[in-house]
């Protein structure tokens, strides 16, 4: 769930514009590069990296830990070798053996993406505290962050970097900027009051009037936002029923759980989220979004209602494989995501053995082992995960969300063929 679409959204938009068939009922992947176009061997996915190399290794990697699978070391390697001298990643580097300069994008998706995933795989911590003192030091004075440093502060972006440090082991309540402003004072103020259809929703943005209007995507990784957590999180399976607190002055926990009723009745009907039309289409009859669809499953299981997802994964079970198929490995890794916060076997996913489909989209892995469904899934960062006073950055673990997080959707959530202003 972030704004980590940009390449899936320009080979939508060139699918759109320039076919005349049927529609297709999934996003269109990523542009494949030339045949002269050697991709590193270290990465997963064959198609274009441009645009997501970090973030799709990233969540690659995310799911592959919460299956119990250790990525190959030199695909480790590679995605360390993406990171920029102060910490920082653009999208992705063809030659990392060029320094990266001011006109290089740094990207703070990919950059918290990175940072979860190797928070996951373990032993990185010099380079992951590199990413976060980066992050931390381009929090807009609102308390969010933009899809690049300095850029306007989003629900997506902010709820991603926040997973990010969470995983890392800060306490969000002490990132502040000067004026006093907290993360969590981004998300809040996107929050829609409930009422209407759109109650509980967050907006992506505020439009340039400073309304807000709801987005599904960006209510997805709002709710995780808001709750402290990253883009995999384990098997939630209290029930509870959705509801929308009213007022103003909410708490971060209240608007989660509106964000999570919001998107428990957006499911209820089709058992699915769309696709907006893409301007200019001729046909503009709503396209199933497999990949907003599987972030929702996971920000409901977060909140505490994962039956209100089953019908979502019964959904996705019978008619995502196909989409899958064609997006690569961010698309595999979101299945496996809401699989496993929904304790659903992503090795028999409709038939489809998710994991293997994604290992196979890589460096054969450093090794797998099956996990005990019944075994307790939740993560406690460990030393060697924290950043110490003295590091420039706050440390110790963030004990007030127990964080039961791993990565990764992941909102996960970037390249999986949705729209930075998607809209129900």
């Amino acid at each position: 769930m972030t704004v980590r679409r940009r390449a899936a959204t320009l080979a939508a938009t060139v699918t759109v514009l320039c076919a005349a068939a049927a529609p297709v009922a999934s996003a269109a992947p990523s542009p494949s590069p030339s045949p002269s176009a050697a991709l590193p061997s270290g990465l997963y996915g064959t198609k274009d990296p441009t645009y997501d190399g970090v973030w799709r290794q990233s969540l690659a990697f995310l799911a592959q830990r919460v299956e119990g699978v250790t990525p190959a070391a030199k695909s480790v390697d590679w995605l360390i070798a993406q990171q920029c001298s102060n910490g920082a990643y653009a999208a992705y580097r063809p030659d990392v053996s060029q320094p990266c300069t001011g006109k290089t994008m740094l990207d703070t998706n990919a950059t918290a993406a990175a940072v979860q995933a190797l928070v996951e795989v373990g032993g990185h911590r010099e380079t992951v505290n590199d990413s976060v003192r980066w992050l931390k030091s381009v929090q807009n004075e609102d308390g969010g962050w933009g899809y690049a440093a300095g850029a306007a502060s989003d629900a997506n972006s902010t709820s991603l970097v926040i997973g990010a440090l969470a995983r890392q082991g800060q306490r969000l309540g002490d990132i502040t900027t000067p004026g006093g402003k907290t993360p969590y004072d981004l998300l809040l103020g996107l929050a829609i009051p409930c009422g209407g259809k759109d109650g509980g929703a967050f907006a992506y943005q505020p439009d340039k009037a400073g309304k807000l209007a709801a987005n599904a995507d960006a209510t997805a990784a709002a709710v995780l936002g808001t709750m402290g957590k990253a883009l995999a999180v384990g098997n939630n399976t209290s029930s509870k029923a959705p509801s929308c607190h009213p007022g103003s002055g909410l708490t971060p926990e209240q608007a989660a759980q509106n964000g999570a009723h919001f998107l428990a009745g957006a499911l209820a009907t089709s058992g699915h989220l769309d696709l907006a039309p893409m301007p200019g289409a001729a046909d503009s009859t709503p396209q199933p979004d497999f990949g907003n669809t599987a972030d929702a499953v996971v920000a409901l299981s977060a909140a505490g209602h994962q039956d209100r997802a089953a019908k979502a994964m019964t959904w996705l079970k019978k008619n995502s494989g196909p989409w899958a198929e064609q997006s690569g490995p961010a698309a595999y890794a979101q299945l496996i995501l809401a699989a496993h916060a929904t304790g659903t076997d992503a090795r028999d996913f409709g038939g489809v053995d998710l994991v293997d489909r994604l290992n196979a989209s890589g460096p054969e892995p450093a090794s797998i082992t099956t996990p005990d469904p019944s075994a307790d899934t939740g993560y406690v960062a460990t030393e060697k995960d924290q950043v110490h006073s003295g590091d420039d950055v706050i440390g110790g673990v963030w004990w007030y969300v127990g964080i039961g997080l791993v990565v990764g959707a992941g909102a996960g959530f970037l390249i999986s063929g949705r729209r930075k202003n998607q809209q129900l």
